[in-house]
């Protein structure tokens, strides 16, 4: 059986922070190697951390941290940041999601996406959100993304049953 290694992008932003913290606590996931594909800052160094330094819109770079990986969890975004928003969100996720597809080791796909795709706080929504509430996104390229993010997964899922799922936390989670 192979070693299971998980890949975290956006680790060194507050929830990836926040999920290694809680994730090296588990005693179940004590055996487990956490590599972190890091492009402007760095994490310090522990045992069972790998970090590999790149940018998550260069396949090169993504094909160098998904070598081995059993797991991705996808935090990475950009927030309000038109001149970076297509890099990270469509060009890293597809680079991300096509090296799952062509793994011999890949076994589950995490995004964190966002409540922002629902637009929430700025549409009215007569009845509780779920899985089946059309996107609807505020205006700006965050929410867009976060829309974007969603879609492109669904569809990997449907092309090529890749194993994952879309977790939404509203912006106000710690």
């Amino acid at each position: 059986m192979a070693e299971n290694r998980i890949l975290i992008t956006g680790a060194t932003g507050k929830v990836g922070q926040n999920f290694l913290n809680r994730f090296w606590e588990i005693p179940e996931f004590q055996s487990w190697t956490v590599r972190a594909l890091c492009h402007n800052r760095g994490l310090p160094e522990r045992d069972g951390l790998e970090v590999v330094k790149g940018s998550i819109s260069e396949r090169a770079d993504v094909q160098n941290a998904m070598e081995g990986v059993t797991h991705v969890l996808h935090l990475a975004t950009c927030k309000e940041t038109p001149e970076l928003v297509m890099d990270v969100t469509v060009k890293g996720l597809f680079w991300l999601l096509e090296e799952c597809r062509l793994s011999e080791t890949f076994s589950q796909f995490i995004l964190l996406g966002g409540d922002a795709g629902m637009g929430h706080f700025v549409y009215p929504h007569p009845v509780p959100i779920t899985e089946m509430q059309p996107h609807s996104a505020y205006p700006g390229c965050y929410a867009l993304s976060k829309v974007m993010e969603e879609v492109m997964l669904e569809q990997y899922f449907i092309q090529y049953d890749l194993n994952g799922c879309c977790l939404r936390a509203p912006w106000i989670m710690e």
